[in-house]
């Protein structure tokens, strides 16, 4: 539901904006339009779905999008989000890997729809990395590696079993580990931000033993780095 109403937004923010801006566009070239469609967009989608994102309900949706461009820029920085997506895809299986914009949301559920782990994962009221976790973070860390210009979000979240406050000190343990971890694989701490949730921000209802596993997760949120930024910005100045 979230993905269809987003894709509703984008295409009513474009619509608006060309009706608004036809007489302006006409005068620019393909990079400008581009720029020009491309920031006055992006304000227009903030403001449609701003209290969908921003108010707690997603978080690495609403860092993804506030950490866009837009424009030529914003296309050729997603040129290059979609191959980053693509690896993770093929590194780890089990990993829910949605591109949105100009970044990538990366979800790691407790268990895969069949029943099977899928990757990064606790037990029962711990925080520690253990092997199979290990394994999938291996083979995240050689992604981040080959795309060293991005910036990285890591989120800790639970279901809704027991008290709010020791959930939320939960997730932050569970968060603060993966980052640790990246970080003992020599991704740089300047890349990383950590945050956590507790059960706050619910992917599914918790009305069953199933929902709640999909709530207990580490959610990424992958964005451009201001070297891909200024990259992208040149290279849409040199397509002019």
């Amino acid at each position: 539901m979230k993905t269809g109403f987003i894709k509703a937004a984008f295409c009513i923010a474009t619509t608006a904006l060309f009706c608004a801006g036809c007489d302006t566009t006409k005068k620019l070239n393909n990079s400008q339009k581009g720029a020009t469609i491309g920031a006055g967009g992006g304000a227009v989608i903030g403001g449609i779905i701003g209290n969908n994102v921003g108010n707690g309900k997603n978080t690495a949706l609403g860092a993804i999008i506030g950490a866009a461009v837009g424009g030529v820029a914003g296309g050729i920085i997603g040129h290059k989000m979609d191959k980053q997506a693509e690896a993770i895809k093929t590194e780890i299986p089990g990993a829910e890997v949605t591109r949105v914009g100009e970044g990538i949301n990366v979800t790691f559920n407790e268990n895969n729809p069949d029943g099977s782990k899928a990757g990064v994962y606790f037990a029962t009221n711990m925080a520690d990395i253990n092997s199979n976790s290990k394994l999938a973070l291996d083979k995240l860390v050689k992604v981040f590696n080959a795309y060293p210009e991005t910036n990285i979000l890591i989120e800790g979240h639970t279901d809704d079993v027991g008290e709010a406050a020791y959930n939320e000190n939960l997730s932050q343990k569970r968060a603060a580990a993966v980052g640790s971890f990246l970080k003992a694989a020599n991704i740089a701490s300047s890349r990383l931000t950590i945050k956590w949730y507790g059960e706050t921000q619910p992917k599914v209802d918790n009305t069953s033993d199933a929902n709640r596993a999909l709530n207990r997760r580490v959610e990424f949120a992958i964005t451009a780095n201001d070297k891909m930024k200024a990259e992208a910005a040149n290279e849409a100045v040199n397509k002019n």
